[in-house]
């Protein structure tokens, strides 16, 4: 039995369906698993917690959250809508994910837990981000010695960690017996703090090809119609522009996902058709049907891929940020030799997006990555039994 720290409760259509793809992988190899969910309870947790009221990436994580809770009570009619959205989310992990878990309320609880399993995997969106540190969850840092430890694609989502977290976080890393990280900056994290030379796998998602998803999630059409998806998690409004202008041109509707990680009052007038009665399904089938995807979102870029649209993802971040999550974004871009589909507001759309992108050597260059998570799984596991 393998306990697995696998975040699927965030209201994010990519978080869901990359969760998806992993409890999928783990059937296929015939492992017996247990979604271990810690709910962070205990005054203990509290005191370990101080560090994070200092953290950068923390900070402007609750600050958008504030910011994103005031605007959706200033605007009910939306707030409504986002409480419709958030039904379905909970339905799908309702159907998915909630009878594989296991609660555990406090610390404690995790440690005796532990011992329960052969070996314990985390395996998720960023979760070795720095403002994660002090829960010593994700890190595995409640897992006994004895017991095996392994990180499955693990995402720092930074390119590069406070100084004052390099001894916290190198223990944790000697602590796991196989690593596996998501991007080209998180393995040059690991070997500078440890002096190991740990694989870049992709994203769980990537795990499934275009064949192997239309049967995970059915094909279903929702708009008849040609239209361009649109899929922002950033605020940056020069960017609905742009598409908009490209979409004018072109004479196609936009669909766009709105108001997801802040409120865009421009989104309010900015698409044609903005569901919010969509799962994580739906998500993927909006993307199915789309004659072009425009994206900052990594997942958003991760699908138009598998599903070999013709994209482009514009940066949510500044390449100088402090708080950039672009780490995953320029790796899957760069292994996959795609850079020339990222654009910025000053980009002419349409001397890019109508561009088609000859996916054959991508399908190839997929295939050897996807034979290499399966190996390192399946070695993982082994050598855990």
């Amino acid at each position: 039995m393998i306990g697995v720290c696998l975040k699927f409760e965030n209201k994010n259509y990519g978080s869901k369906l990359q969760a998806l793809a992993t409890i999928r992988k783990f059937e296929e190899l015939g492992m017996k698993f247990e979604i271990i969910h810690y709910n962070k309870r205990g005054l203990w947790f509290k005191i370990k917690s101080i560090p994070r009221l200092f953290n950068p990436i923390f900070l402007q994580d609750k600050k958008e959250l504030k910011k994103r809770q005031f605007a959706f009570n200033k605007h009910p009619e939306i707030k409504k809508k986002i409480e419709l959205r958030n039904r379905y989310f909970n339905e799908y992990d309702e159907k998915y994910f909630n009878h594989f878990q296991v609660i555990c309320d406090y610390f404690s609880d995790l440690k005796k837990q532990a011992y329960k399993y052969n070996a314990v995997i985390t395996c998720s969106d960023q979760l070795w981000s720095p403002a994660g540190l002090s829960t010593n969850f994700y890190n595995l840092m409640f897992v006994p010695d004895k017991i095996k430890k392994i990180s499955f694609a693990s995402s720092f989502g930074v390119s590069k960690i406070p100084w004052y977290q390099y001894k916290r976080t190198r223990k944790y890393l000697n602590r796991i017996e196989h690593i596996s990280v998501r991007e080209n900056s998180g393995q040059k994290i690991v070997y500078d703090l440890t002096g190991k030379i740990v694989p870049v796998l992709l994203d769980p998602v990537f795990a499934f090809d275009k064949k192997e998803w239309d049967k995970i999630v059915p094909p279903k059409t929702i708009y008849n119609f040609p239209y361009i998806f649109c899929y922002f998690l950033g605020t940056n409004v020069m960017h609905r522009k742009v598409v908009k202008t490209f979409a004018q041109d072109k004479g196609l509707k936009i669909v766009s996902i709105n108001h997801l990680n802040n409120y865009v009052e421009y989104d309010n007038n900015f698409a044609d058709y903005a569901p919010y009665d969509i799962n994580p399904n739906d998500f993927l089938n909006l993307i199915r049907s789309a004659e072009f995807v425009c994206t900052d979102s990594f997942h958003g870029t991760a699908f138009a891929i598998i599903n070999e649209k013709q994209f482009v993802v514009f940066n949510r971040y500044s390449d100088h940020s402090s708080i950039s999550k672009n780490s995953r974004i320029d790796t899957i871009c760069d292994i996959l030799e795609l850079n020339h589909r990222r654009v910025n507001e000053e980009t002419n759309l349409d001397e890019i997006l109508p561009v088609k992108i000859d996916y054959q050597p991508i399908k190839e260059l997929l295939q050897v990555y996807k034979q290499k998570m399966t190996d390192y799984l399946n070695k993982s596991f082994k050598e855990s039994k």
